[in-house]
């Protein structure tokens, strides 16, 4: 189903729709078929408008077997349309289920415009003197495909096209999954099946160039563009870990561009040698998941100390420990603030859709080099497999975030000084190994300050740790302010951070668009605040914020600035529904 709605979501934007998507799959490689733990699905939103969810209850529903249709159909709206594969409702499959009787028969799918479709018996006869054996179903989705490019007037080329050039080595599984689509399409066309035809047109979206992106994508490209931006080669060393695995494969496709990847036998192992392309002259990124980033948490301190910029990846899952690893959370925040040892304080930065990761990327590599520290990217699985349409930018308008390297002593007697800092960030020099008279001390052992000798005396330990913190503090005056959308005159501000932005701002555009006085912002810096938040939050009566965790950002809010706030918290390894936050606003409205 992953292949189906990603060919769907692909040929929509090719078709110039807006969309958003919504993976789901479990965490085993291959989930015991036909039951309830195994159903992988794939939600999408279209629209001729612009749109930032993956939507709340679905219109249409495909269910291929009793198990997809027992998992899934609570959110369907009452009305909409059903198709499932109805040779799949057989006794064996129904009992997997743990159906008695089947729904196809009972009645209870009476409020559905139900579309049965004998995709079984269409894919043999489709397919049968091109695959044989078992080879023969695996085609099913591609009749479920092509029915609903009819169902929804999808043009077939764009999917005929990736079938050939994915299967090109082997013409009779592309000749298989061809006729299937067309067959799908044509059963559309031949039977009077349902009562509408859903017409979404395109959507009219800024002039440019577009493509569907991931984030797992996005993030890989973001760190290729961020190297380019920084006039650096990109370095990437991690440890195969879900969900950002995709990470590194997205990158280690890319030699040609100056990008090297380096799949480590673990965790430290790969974070190490981050560091290490660190201290050598590169833009050095580690990326993982939160129990990864927790190995890691030790030399991340290293890398802090030692004052080397390195971009540190976290594409957060449910967790803890291996938890749900293919569903989102936004757990990891509080360990990304605090989750070293020693006076460690690190910029934290959180992606908020496909579509901003790119950017919110190059903003963590333009901090991480130009104050000389690692820097904490949080994205979650929810933004990760996540899709949408991103404008492709011009080359010429990503900003330079290129910073100087050291090159030549800079103390008295020709001596080089590793600590003399820079007068407006802070930040130390970086001196590149090799470079004739920068010869310097490097390592997690306390430095004295200008000097970088090894030192012990209680006063510089005090002097370092406090020149270190307030580097990373004095960022919040290099950061845009935040900024409050919705009504200037509303007593309540939704504020949020990371995955929940989409869903937050649809919610809260609803309500205004029905006369409540709402206001929202989300939070794209997480450590430091940006430096007008403080003012945002006690400019209003009323403060809620949503997150899928327990209520971690609320925490940091009530610590900081001792603004009580209330919380709408989750962990369900769901992302919100534009109605449960919307729920939750009216009843602090009108509490």
């Amino acid at each position: 189903m992953q292949l189906a709605g990603n060919r769907f979501a692909d040929t929509s934007a090719a078709f110039g729709n807006d969309l958003f998507t919504l993976p789901s799959f479990p965490a085993e490689i291959r989930a015991p078929a036909g039951t309830l733990p195994g159903v992988s699905s794939f939600q999408i939103q279209i629209a001729d408008w612009d749109i930032s969810t993956s939507g709340d209850r679905p219109d249409c529903m495909v269910a291929m077997n009793p198990a997809a249709l027992r998992t899934n159909i609570a959110d369907l709206r009452q009305g909409g349309t059903l198709i499932v594969n109805s040779e799949a409702f057989d006794e064996r499959g129904l009992a997997k289920a743990g159906y008695e009787d089947s729904p196809l028969m009972d009645g209870s799918l009476n409020q559905y415009d139900l579309i049965e479709i004998p995709m079984n018996t269409i894919t043999k006869e489709a397919v049968a003197d091109k695959v044989s054996g078992r080879s023969v179903l695996r085609s099913r989705n591609f009749v479920a495909l092509g029915f609903l490019a009819w169902l929804f007037q999808r043009p077939l080329e764009p999917i005929l096209a990736w079938t050939e050039n994915k299967f090109a080595k082997a013409p009779m599984v592309v000749a298989a999954n061809v006729a299937a689509l067309r067959a799908g399409y044509n059963f559309g066309i031949t039977t009077e099946t349902s009562r509408s035809i859903f017409q979404v047109k395109p959507a009219s979206l800024p002039p440019g160039a577009y493509t569907s992106i991931t984030g797992n994508t996005a993030l890989a490209w973001g760190l290729i563009a961020a190297s380019y931006c920084a006039k650096l080669p990109l370095y990437y060393g991690s440890y195969p870990i879900t969900p950002a695995s995709d990470i590194l494969h997205e990158l280690a496709r890319h030699k040609r561009l100056g990008v090297r990847t380096f799949q480590a036998e673990d965790e430290i192992a790969a974070v190490g040698a981050a560091i290490g392309a660190a201290f050598g002259g590169n833009l050095a990124v580690t990326g993982s998941s939160g129990p990864g980033i927790a190995l890691k948490s030790e030399a991340i301190s290293l890398a802090f100390t030692a004052e080397l910029p390195l971009v540190v990846v976290n594409v957060q899952r449910a967790g803890p420990s291996t938890g749900m690893p293919t569903k989102p959370e936004q757990t990891d925040l509080l360990f990304s603030l605090f989750g070293r040892h020693g006076e460690s304080p690190l910029p934290v930065l959180a992606c908020a859709t496909p579509s901003d990761v790119v950017e919110t990327t190059i903003e963590a590599a333009r901090i991480a080099l130009k104050y000389m520290t690692p820097v904490i990217l949080l994205s979650d699985n929810h933004i990760a497999n996540g899709s949408e349409p991103w404008r492709i930018p011009d080359t010429a308008d990503l900003p330079d975030i290129s910073v100087p390297f050291a090159s030549a002593p800079n103390g008295a007697g020709g001596r080089f000084l590793p600590y003399l800092r820079d007068f407006n960030t802070f930040s130390r020099p970086w001196a590149i190994p090799g470079t004739k008279g920068l010869e310097h001390r490097i390592g997690g052992l306390e430095k004295e300050n200008i000097s970088g000798d090894i030192s012990y005396n209680p006063d510089n330990h005090q002097l370092m740790t406090d020149s270190r913190a307030w580097k990373v503090a004095n960022i919040a005056n290099d950061i845009p302010a935040l900024e409050v959308h919705g009504e200037l005159d509303a007593n309540l501000l939704v504020l949020g951070w990371g995955s929940s932005k989409g869903t937050m701002g649809a919610a809260c555009r609803n309500l205004n668009r029905e006369g409540y006085k709402v206001a929202y912002a989300h939070l794209r810096y997480l450590n430091p605040l940006p430096a007008n938040l403080g003012d945002v939050l006690q400019s209003y009566k009323k403060v809620l914020i949503p997150e899928l965790n327990t209520g971690q950002l609320r925490y940091v809010i009530r610590a900081n600035f001792l603004k009580d706030a209330f919380g709408l918290n989750k962990v369900t390894g769901t992302p919100f529904y534009i109605g449960e936050i919307r729920d939750r606003i009216l009843e602090v409205l009108e509490s």
